[in-house]
């Protein structure tokens, strides 16, 4: 009598793995990013506009499940120390696979923004993804642990928002590069909460990733003065964003405190996917202050499949 397949080796278990291993619950926050970039910058849309977005949204999702499939390949001697329990230590994913699935996502996804920028008749979606695509690369290969990983991981957040506006035929003020710049700020604050999620963390590098967290959020709060066309409700009553933005923001700050007193790495992972989900929040925000309650909702929309899929597939 044969012994019957390992848990490793049946079909659902091996398909958890591979979403595990491109963090699939986390997809829909860089989505999130791309939709409200294009919304941004679209106060209607055309003929073409749909497909281009459906175009963005592929692009984005591939190269950020390729961005994290390739930091376990490149991870994968640390991680056997630190997180056995991630695809690749495990078992569950070869490193043969987790290269295929990696490099390839690269590809398909650079090679989405270079179509969708063909279809809008436009140069900079496909500039935008391959930088995007080369920063990735270069985080998960050389920067990730050194000082520069953080500003690094913040630069393809920044690209990402980038990519949804790159399809606006004019250039971009100084609104889309505050917006931008914000997200990445936030984001270089929770690559920085998210180096201590393995292991005891330190307070003051704990504080400091609040700090820069913060900070992104509070740049935030100079977006309706740079506004060329806020919507009227915040012209009219623009206390009404500060206040958005200071409830929006006590959210994380709270987590915060707690993590840098309590700093246990699970204490920190909680924190860091909670950053992480809030981020959708944030860009609902913007979107309500360019175009309104209803395209805020859309946005709001990917917290749904990232929050229910969360309790299913690990996101950090």
């Amino acid at each position: 009598m044969t012994d019957g397949p390992s848990d490793h080796d049946r079909p659902a278990s091996r398909v958890r793995a591979c979403l595990e291993l491109v963090r699939l619950p986390n997809v829909f926050t860089a989505l999130a990013d791309v939709t409200m970039g294009f919304l941004f910058t679209h106060a209607e849309f055309g003929a073409r506009d749909g497909w281009v977005l459906g175009l963005l949204l592929a692009a984005s999702g591939c190269l950020y499940a390729a961005g994290v499939a390739l930091n376990d390949v490149f991870d994968r001697e640390a991680d056997a120390r630190e997180r056995p329990e991630r695809p690749i230590p495990s078992g569950r994913v070869s490193v043969q696979a987790a290269k295929l699935v990696g490099w390839g996502l690269l590809i398909i996804g650079a090679a989405m923004a270079c179509s969708a920028g063909v279809l809008a008749t436009a140069w900079r979606p496909a500039v935008v993804g391959l930088l995007l695509a080369g920063c990735i690369v270069l985080y998960d290969g050389l920067l990730k642990p050194t000082p520069l990983g953080p500003i690094a991981m913040g630069a393809c957040r920044m690209l990402n928002v980038l990519l949804g506006m790159s399809v606006q035929p004019i250039p971009w003020a100084a609104e889309h590069w505050l917006v931008a710049a914000a997200i990445g700020t936030y984001i270089v604050g929770v690559t920085l909460l998210a180096r201590n999620e393995a292991r005891q963390g330190s307070r003051w590098q704990l504080a400091l990733a609040a700090i820069v967290i913060l900070a992104g959020v509070g740049m935030l709060m100079f977006l309706l003065p740079v506004m060329e066309e806020p919507i009227l409700t915040l012209i009219a009553e623009p206390y009404r964003w500060y206040l958005l933005l200071g409830l929006l923001g006590a959210l994380p700050a709270l987590r915060l405190l707690q993590v840098i007193f309590e700093p246990c790495p699970d204490q920190v992972q909680v924190t860091v996917k909670h950053c992480i989900l809030s981020l959708v929040i944030f860009d609902a925000a913007v979107c309500y202050a360019a175009r309104d309650i209803g395209d805020a909702a859309v946005v709001l929309l990917f917290l749904l499949p990232a929050t229910i899929l969360g309790r299913w597939i690990r996101s950090t």
